[in-house]
């Protein structure tokens, strides 16, 4: 559903004259893939990077169900993990860190040098840091007092500050 923005077209004498429209709505395939599309064509352009890709990590029990997984971009030398979720009653067996673990030798073989991480602090910020993130930097004013925090991690042992 989209809902027109801005004001009323204009007029001249012979009607309304037709111009650029601005909507909002909820998710729309099709210019998710239009952006993805000119976002990746400029930024190879300015960088020539052009190696980007997903990345998922999928464990599963022996029945066949979800223990957990995750997902994450890889372009330019870095790894961007965007989720990773754990089934509650396997958070207590190494599920996360086998995870990501996974993603990570799995950049490095993509060529990636280091990784970023964003948390809510109601997540798992601690998580991270004890699998060699560092914070490097806050967002607050999440709900309920909360804050997004940002890591990063140097997957080849160099700098753990970003360049």
């Amino acid at each position: 559903m989209y809902r027109a923005l801005g004001g009323e077209p204009e007029v001249s004498a012979s009607g309304p004259t037709p111009g650029p429209a601005l909507t909002v709505g909820d998710a729309d395939p099709v210019l998710l893939d239009r952006l993805t599309e000119e976002l990746i064509a400029h930024n190879s352009a300015a960088t020539g990077a052009s190696d980007r890709g997903a990345l998922t990590v999928k464990a599963v029990d022996p029945g066949g169900q979800l223990i957990g997984g995750l997902t994450a971009r890889t372009w330019g030398g870095l790894c961007t993990v965007d989720l990773l979720w754990v089934r509650k009653d396997s958070r207590k067996d190494g599920w996360g860190g086998r995870i990501l673990r996974a993603a990570e030798a799995e950049a490095l073989r993509r060529g990636c040098d280091r990784a970023a991480v964003s948390s809510f602090t109601f997540q798992a910020p601690g998580f991270y840091r004890r699998h060699g993130y560092v914070e490097t930097g806050r967002s607050p004013g999440i709900p309920g007092g909360h804050t997004d925090v940002h890591l990063f991690k140097s997957l080849t042992g160099g700098p753990t500050a970003p360049h």
